[in-house]
């Protein structure tokens, strides 16, 4: 991993356990790999823990909520738990801190190197987080705007307000961890430098609230070029905005519609691998060749660890790129858009959204303009089509279509997948699942 892309030291700050695991791989030049593992029971979920541990790579834990947990329905949880029901995730406030506290003694012993984050989806996390901060867990993900608009109807004041005050419990917690889902979103369709102001916009509500360290995400699109270009915007405007905190960079493989073949899929996890590794990203949120299935098992999710932290060993080395896709002279004239509204950044993101100055391509939330439209242009590069009152220019003047019809929004949901199932298919008679 080049050092040329560590972020700014902590300072005097105190790291807890799960950024002191990320920052120790960075200092030895090694990409953190971590799984989307969630189960519901004590068991089950130790059982995941204990085989990310024993994995053959530079490894965090997951815990990943259930869905009742994440809308705030903890009774239905219990209700579920008690019932033997199964639940697509753990649902820790039904548990209690106190028994997940004994899980982790128990499958994840605190002190000995392997830490555990905490991934829930919730726009009202306050009950989730003091839930993991009791259990004597120390990082969550999330934020205002990314864990409201793609997943709730929650009005976007009411997330910032809850955020808000989620943001002071895990402050008053010193070495507490939060990850901003923004570079993420909608996970595909949006050209990347809303994600990346997205991301920084959160980072900077994180720190205004009190947390000093953090971590920005982005998620792989369309076009690795592009990619490559946006990773190194977000590092340059996290350094502008982030100085003086603890902060690194995670990427997600790629989270729209996934290879069906099994050598296509993972080909697209090597790839975000190497992604990650030419562009000094810290850490990587894996998915699995299951992903087009079914949910995946612990053994696939120890197969895509142990495969992406390969990829990532073994990628060439890359240049800076040469900013053809000006992704960050975009990133920068929307963060700089968005605090120019409002010196509390939460109020600014309020301001924001409902000015049309932020807006998602293809999300229906209320409080979302949808003037905005994008797509994938010749060179597989994902383009404004419109871009509303976003201080961005729309490419319709550089090729791009003059609309875009539901066969053709179809399309792009499957270039990714078609892309490398393609490859798989023309290379190898690699079958699909």
């Amino acid at each position: 991993m080049p050092s040329s892309a560590a972020p700014p030291s902590a300072g005097a700050a105190p790291l807890g356990a799960f950024a002191s695991a990320v920052g120790r791989a960075r200092q030895d030049g090694v990409l953190v790999v971590q799984p989307r593992m969630g189960m519901p029971t004590v068991q089950e979920m130790g059982q995941g823990l204990a085989a990310v541990r024993q994995a053959r790579a530079r490894v965090v834990g997951t815990i990943t909520l259930d869905s009742y947990t994440r809308v705030g329905d903890h009774a239905s949880a219990r209700r579920a738990l008690a019932g033997g029901a199964d639940l697509n995730g753990f649902p820790i406030v039904a548990h209690g801190p106190a028994v997940t506290r004994e899980l982790l003694r128990t499958y994840a012993p605190p002190g000995e190197g392997f830490a555990v984050q905490v991934r829930h989806g919730s726009a009202r996390p306050y009950d989730i987080i003091q839930t993991l901060l009791d259990a004597g867990l120390d990082a969550t993900e999330g934020g205002p705007v990314s864990y409201c608009l793609p997943y709730s109807r929650t009005p976007l004041a009411e997330s910032v307000d809850n955020w808000a005050r989620s943001c002071d419990l895990l402050a008053s917690r010193p070495g507490s961890h939060l990850e901003s889902f923004g570079g993420c979103m909608l996970g595909q369709l949006c050209p990347p430098s809303l994600l990346v102001a997205l991301s920084v916009l959160e980072c900077v509500f994180f720190r205004q609230r009190g947390l000093n360290s953090v971590s920005l995400s982005y998620a792989q699109q369309t076009s690795r070029a592009q990619d490559i270009e946006a990773l190194h915007a977000l590092r340059t405007l996290a350094g502008e905005h982030l100085d003086g905190i603890d902060w690194h960079v995670v990427l997600y493989s790629y989270m729209g519609v996934f290879p069906r073949t099994v050598e296509g899929a993972l080909e697209l996890l090597r790839d975000s691998a190497r992604l990650a590794a030419v562009t000094g990203t810290e850490r990587m949120i894996v998915k699995t060749p299951a992903e087009a299935h079914r949910i995946p098992t612990i053994a696939d999710n120890i197969t895509a660890l142990q495969e992406a932290a390969h990829a990532a060993h073994t990628a060439p080395p890359a240049g800076r790129p040469d900013g053809e896709y000006g992704v960050l002279a975009e990133a920068r004239a929307l963060v700089e858009a968005v605090l120019e509204l409002h010196p509390d950044a939460g109020q600014a993101l309020v301001k924001a959204f409902a000015r049309g100055v932020l807006d998602v391509p293809y999300c229906l939330h209320a409080d979302n303009a949808q003037r905005a439209r994008s797509f994938i242009d010749a060179r597989g590069s994902l383009q404004w089509l419109r871009a509303g009152a976003m201080p961005v220019t729309a490419a319709r003047n550089a090729g791009g279509p003059s609309s875009l019809r539901a066969e053709d929004l179809l399309h792009m949901l499957g270039h990714v997948q078609n892309t490398y199932d393609q490859a798989a298919l023309t290379t190898t008679t690699a079958p699909a699942l």
